[in-house]
């Protein structure tokens, strides 16, 4: 009866082949064909079990299954499809080398994936968020149809409400000259016709409101700004936070004579607080979408009402773009 044939070992037991084989040699028994590989590791991970265990009993993660964590779980819940992990173990292949990848390539794989089948929706920051008064709109608050995704109609459609007051983001809002022309996403074109800014000389920068003339007829093509806004009646908006973070440690390798509690990064959780199209009320647990300009995104709570939707942000193998 024929026994095993190989062995895949990690390359830490090489040492110790000439005393296995030794002892099947004294045994009378088949060798295998014994295949080493290295481990992979990645920058500013940990991957001892041994360590990432008192991450999970101090309390300085959720749990084996956080988001920030490298185990299977964890990447999981961050965003990471199973086709985009197994296609990024087989393209690495099995090696003898050590190599300390980067997470950028891991995550753009995983944006391939994500990206045709991640409906779109629009969520504006909460903080200092401006309104901003559209003439030329109908009075009265309406929706039209439109695609979940302007690349894939099989998605279907989403209900974009309309209104002479939408709501739009500071960021956005602070880049505005006057009389400038820009486009509203979904809507068409429209005319700054008023900045009005902060009376407080501490915050004279921050933008209190916006007036905008529609006007429809102009070229989208050649405006700079393409804003994302959320129409403020005919839709209920939907509360969410938008959650990011870092890595838990601050150096790319650690050694061994190291000590990862010298080398915690201080802060690795971001929340931001937003609204979203009421169209994300129906998103459920574990879906992933893309917030138009914010990022893709995996919905690790799906909002009910009395609680805010929490979404994990999906990184996309840009720089400083978290694990």
């Amino acid at each position: 009866m024929e026994g095993i044939t190989h062995a895949l070992r990690t390359i830490e037991y090489r040492d110790r082949n000439p005393q296995y084989n030794w002892m099947l040699d004294a045994l009378n028994l088949q060798k295998p064909n014994i295949w080493d590989f290295a481990r992979m590791n990645f920058v500013r991970t940990l991957l001892s079990k041994r360590k990432l265990t008192k991450f999970v009993d101090s309390g300085h993660v959720w749990g084996w299954d956080d988001p920030r964590f490298p185990t299977i779980r964890g990447i999981r819940r961050r965003g990471m499809t199973i086709d985009a992990l197994r296609e990024f173990i087989l393209k690495q292949g099995p090696s003898r080398n050590i190599v300390n990848l980067d997470w950028t390539l891991f995550w753009a794989t995983n944006k391939k994936y994500i990206d045709p089948i991640a409906p779109r929706h629009t969520a504006v920051v909460l903080e200092h968020a401006v309104t901003a008064t559209v003439k030329g709109a109908r009075v009265a608050a309406y929706t039209e149809d439109k695609p979940k995704h302007g690349k894939n109609p099989d998605l279907g459609t989403k209900k974009v409400a309309y209104s002479s007051e939408i709501l739009i983001d500071q960021t956005d809002a602070q880049s505005f000259t006057q009389d400038e022309e820009i486009t509203l996403m979904n809507w068409g074109n429209a005319i700054v016709r008023k900045i009005s800014h902060s009376l407080n000389p501490l915050h004279a920068s921050r933008v209190t409101a916006l007036e905008l003339d529609l006007h429809l007829q102009g070229d989208v093509k050649t405006t700079k700004q393409k804003i994302t806004w959320l129409a403020t009646s005919g839709q209920e908006l939907i509360p969410v936070d938008m959650v990011d973070f870092d890595f838990l440690i601050t150096k790319d390798k650690l050694e061994e004579e190291d000590n990862a509690d010298d080398f915690l990064t201080p802060k690795t959780e971001f929340r931001t607080s937003a609204v979203a199209d009421g169209n994300f009320a129906k998103v459920q647990d574990g879906e992933v979408v893309q917030f138009e300009r914010k990022g893709y995104f995996r919905v690790d709570q799906a909002f009910r009402h009395g609680e805010r939707a929490v979404a994990f942000c999906i990184p996309t193998g840009k720089v400083n773009a978290g694990k």
